[in-house]
């Protein structure tokens, strides 16, 4: 069988002009749920710094990294484990604010230079996750465009343990983001990462080229959309046997904030899909009902 292809769009974010650029960008999350960007205004030398940071502290001791404690559900330090024996990862909430990221760094004994790393790393994700969300609200042309001023950006800093005799394996499960938005930063030297074409049932693979970061939407986006946005499955699967480095940041809403749609998403036409719900109670049912792909959401369809 032969390879299957990458058939998501890359964008240009220094494309002109600005309205087919944006109309690009919801053109990708409607169709795909997920695109590339090239041109994003993050330096290649930041990248490179934070994924060296994040490999040297994966190399801390076990109970080094066990004081990464959860400030959300679910966002602390995730061990090897038996649903996903390959992977493990860093959580800090709010990587955009200073405080946190000391407050992160304080618990692991992160140095000086690894701090400030992630505080430009953070801010940089903020500003570019926000003007890609900016841009959605203008391409669907709402009356209110900085919706998202204030909400919280978590990162995720991951390590996979690939093996010989783990290739053709799962690295980490078909699942949803359930935030709004994510960005991540891939492995250029490991890939693996696969999403999940609605249209025709099969999944395709999200290469990692220099310079370029990847964007999907998440299950908070399909209901602030009323649908529209595609919160898509994807999963990571074992090609080879390296050290995989990755760093996600998801934008999410603030964790007591109800999401619904806006005013210019329901209509005759286009009823309203789901209840109100905010982001700490969509987690709750994802945990509780050990739902990882997006089917919380019928917990909540009207």
């Amino acid at each position: 069988m032969a390879d299957l292809k990458e058939v998501i769009p890359t964008i240009d974010l220094q494309e002109i002009p600005d309205k087919m650029l944006n109309q690009k960008i919801r053109e990708a999350s409607e169709r795909w749920g997920c695109f590339k960007v090239i041109n994003h205004g993050v330096s290649m030398s930041l990248m490179a710094e934070m994924k060296k940071t994040v490999t040297d502290l994966h190399e801390l001791p076990n109970e080094v990294k066990m004081r990464n404690t959860d400030v959300i559900l679910n966002s602390g330090y995730k061990p090897i484990i038996e649903l996903n024996p390959l992977y493990e990862s860093f959580g800090l909430y709010d990587i955009a604010s200073p405080k946190a990221v000391n407050t992160f760094c304080d618990q692991i004994e992160a140095s000086s230079d690894q701090r400030e790393i992630l505080v430009k790393y953070g801010k940089a994700m903020d500003g570019l996750a926000k003007d890609l969300v900016r841009r959605l609200g203008e391409s669907y042309e709402l009356e209110k465009t900085d919706f998202c001023k204030g909400w919280p950006i978590q990162s995720r800093i991951s390590k996979y343990h690939f093996k010989p005799e783990t290739i053709g394996r799962s690295g980490l499960i078909v699942h949803t983001d359930p935030g709004f938005l994510t960005i991540l930063q891939g492995d250029e030297d490991c890939g693996g990462l696969e999403a999940l074409d609605t249209c025709s049932g099969t999944y395709f693979p999200i290469n990692t080229l220099p310079n370029t970061l990847t964007v999907n939407l998440g299950d908070m986006a399909r209901i602030w959309s009323n649908g529209r946005l595609c919160n898509v499955k994807h999963r990571v699967q074992c090609k080879k046997a390296a050290r995989r480095i990755t760093i996600s940041s998801f934008l999410l809403t603030p964790t007591d904030l109800d999401v619904e749609p806006p005013s210019e998403f329901v209509d005759a036409q286009h009823p309203r899909l789901y209840k109100p719900i905010s982001d700490g109670e969509l987690r709750k049912i994802r945990m509780s009902h050990s739902m990882h792909d997006g089917e919380s959401l019928k917990y909540i369809t009207i």
